[in-house]
């Protein structure tokens, strides 16, 4: 596993590179997707459900067949409309359930109101749930001793940036802002399992600040622009910005520009690591998605190819 390295930012942070540390895993996801086609004579396959015209969407839909494309995942593709029903969709993920060629299935959210998004969720095959949301691999993630099929991949990447770093994780003390299904509690067990003594703090924790602030390993994930001052951070710190906060700036063409959950000016100033936002943990989540394909389509067909004869 090739280890990233990056310059440290003025204040004294060194600061954790995504976009660098994503474009290495790739590399590597390219030649083991390359090797599984040499041996099995398949390549891993992912398969993208879009509903609806949400123009943030359809840009991460782009982004995700662009990036299968780099790496040589297949990609596949269904776009619904907005009012489509809930049994269309889930006859498209049931087709896609049934189709060999697809190792990985990723239906984008959010869905339209009209549709029990879970329900949706729950009928991705457990063996193509690359975005690590069934409720088995949720809860052997919450379990000692047992390993779930896929871990969801923004938490999967805030390990894997750590790790790639060399920040010592065990016995460390961690806290996680936030307790969302997404990142907030995925995160918070991916820690424990990494020997971190973890305390999660949410809308309802008293003294956040003063938990904060004891921290050696800080993840933000809490969804409010710059919430995370200076004095929310330990010195020496590493700090994970999970948010992505657009806030008014008239200086952009878009009228807004992109900020974390972190203040990064003055808590780089103090931290000992830091993610930027953007280029920080957002790419790492299109690389685990991809990372889990690969290791999908490979786990299904060594199976295949080690099964007895009929």
């Amino acid at each position: 596993m090739a280890t990233a390295e990056a310059p440290a930012a003025a204040g004294g942070a060194q600061i954790i590179d995504g976009k660098m540390t994503a474009e290495l895993i790739r590399k590597e996801i390219a030649v083991e997707a390359s090797a599984i086609k040499s041996k099995y004579g398949k390549s891993p396959g992912l398969a993208v459900v879009l509903v609806g015209s949400r123009g943030d969407s359809a840009t991460y839909v782009r982004s995700k067949k662009k990036a299968c494309a780099d790496v040589g995942i297949e990609s596949f593709g269904t776009e619904l409309p907005e009012d489509v029903t809930e049994e269309e969709l889930l006859k498209v993920v049931q087709e896609y359930n049934e189709n060999d060629a697809v190792h990985g299935i990723l239906v984008q959210l959010p869905l339209p109101k009209h549709i029990n998004e879970q329900r949706i969720l729950d009928a991705i095959s457990l063996e193509k749930d690359v975005d690590g949301f069934h409720p088995f691999n949720i809860g052997s993630l919450a379990m000692r001793g047992r390993q779930p099929l896929y871990t969801s991949c923004t938490p999967k990447g805030c390990l894997e940036l750590l790790k790639r770093y060399s920040v010592p994780i065990s016995g460390k003390r961690a806290v996680v802002l936030g307790r969302s299904n997404i990142v907030g509690m995925p995160v918070a067990h991916l820690l424990q399992g990494e020997d971190a003594t973890v305390t999660v703090v949410h809308s309802k924790t008293k003294d956040a600040r003063e938990i904060c602030a004891e921290a050696d390993i800080l993840i933000a994930a809490i969804g409010k622009a710059e919430m995370v001052k200076a004095d929310w951070v330990k010195p020496g710190a590493a700090v994970i910005d999970v948010g992505t906060n657009p806030i008014p700036d008239e200086s952009k063409k878009s009228g807004y520009r992109l900020v974390g959950d972190v203040a990064f000016k003055e808590v780089r100033e103090k931290a000992g690591y830091i993610t930027p936002v953007p280029g920080g943990v957002g790419p790492m989540t299109i690389a685990m998605l991809l990372q889990n394909c690969t290791e999908g389509a490979k786990r299904v067909l060594e199976k295949a190819a080690s099964a007895p004869a009929s």
